[in-house]
């Protein structure tokens, strides 16, 4: 059974008690943590582009220590206008945020021990955040006091599986889901509208930084999709991937550039780059085999596209050249290495979210 499939049954399940184990968070007992593995879960960070890594899971506190290094972190967010401000959703124990680069945690509570599918924050007001769990999109205008449901899917069944802010007008807010819609609200929220039907999943939205009318959605089984107008108008790019077997099982996608940018498509095939929003693309040889390599995530410096990293179940790769040669290091942990991020002001910092999943 895929990562995303459990997701769905997990999340549509009672949730389960954040039980309290001494100074440390765990999972409840649907987690099937062993004791082997029992606190290599949370978030770890590296200083120096992935050659080292410690974990930063600390939550802060008065009196005994507590942390969530025992707990599947599912999806990671940051700040726009603040890159100290970092936020984890986690499986089945709600959201944490840091306000110090990872070095300490605090938890969400009013928010509750739900599985946070995927974090935004407004980037011209950083005290907005959205996030989404279930059928359900939240917001939070006080810096994560204070949560209220932003959207609600009738289908019980339905997961939103994909969150982004335009980053040129904040008002714009798009969320995807498991469904194959992608839903628009103009107003911050308040409001939502359809804007079509892929009738696939929506694994991720990303809205190009050189221009934000170029957005970009991979779906699950029916490769990924563009529109130039904002969303209005979506055309598939499944034609022009044809040659690249398995490139319509969606994996991740990234972009990097300010006045033009680099996309960076990591498919069952393997990874595929594009310089022209999509028209054409490139194969990035990798170090391992395409059908071993799972790649799980993938992340690139915004500032320069020669610095790719990605991560499998076991093992975190990095280029510094475009992908022409790798670097391999064994995962810090032994979950998977689920979600990067790299820090926007010091892109040597990388962030990586351990979950726990059949590899």
């Amino acid at each position: 059974m895929s990562k995303k499939l459990s997701l769905k049954l997990f999340v549509l399940l009672p949730l389960t008690a954040l039980m309290v184990s001494g100074c440390t968070l765990s999972l409840g007992t649907s987690s099937g943590t062993s004791s082997s593995n029992l606190a290599d879960g949370g978030i770890y960070k590296s200083l120096n582009k992935g050659l080292n890594w410690s974990q930063k899971s600390l939550i802060q506190t008065v009196g005994a220590k507590r942390s969530f290094a025992s707990i599947d972190i599912i999806s990671l967010g940051f700040d726009p206008s603040d890159n100290k401000a970092i936020y984890a959703g986690s499986f089945e124990n709600g959201l944490f945020y840091s306000y110090d680069s990872a070095e300490s945690w605090q938890v969400a509570t009013n928010l509750g021990k739900i599985s946070v599918t995927n974090i935004a924050v407004d980037p011209a007001n950083k005290c907005v955040i959205y996030a989404t769990a279930s059928n359900k999109v939240f917001k939070s205008e006080d810096c994560s006091r204070t949560w209220n449901q932003a959207y609600y899917d009738n289908d019980p069944t339905t997961i939103i599986s994909s969150l982004v802010i335009e980053h040129a007008d904040s008002n714009n807010v798009f969320i995807g889901t498991s469904n194959g819609d992608i839903i628009k609200s103009s107003n911050k929220g308040v409001s939502w509208r359809v804007l079509d039907r892929f009738d696939s999943e929506i694994d991720k939205i990303v809205i190009n930084p050189a221009n934000s009318k170029i957005i970009f959605a991979g779906t699950k089984s029916k490769s990924i999709f563009h529109s130039t107008n904002g969303g209005e108008v979506w055309e598939s790019l499944s034609s022009k991937l044809e040659n690249f077997d398995g490139s319509n099982r969606f994996r991740d996608l990234a972009m990097s550039g300010i006045e033009k940018a680099t996309i960076f498509l990591a498919t069952n095939y393997g990874l595929l780059k594009s310089t022209d929003d999509g028209n054409t693309w490139s194969k990035i040889e990798l170090l391992t085999a395409e059908e071993e390599a799972k790649i799980y995530s993938i992340a690139v410096n915004s500032s320069n596209a020669d610095e790719i990293y990605y991560v499998t179940g076991t093992t975190f790769y990095s280029s510094s050249d475009g992908g022409k040669n790798w670097t391999s290091k064994k995962l810090p942990t032994s979950r998977a290495g689920y979600k990067l991020l790299i820090d926007s002001k010091n892109p040597a910092i990388v962030y990586l979210a351990a979950n726990k999943i059949k590899k």
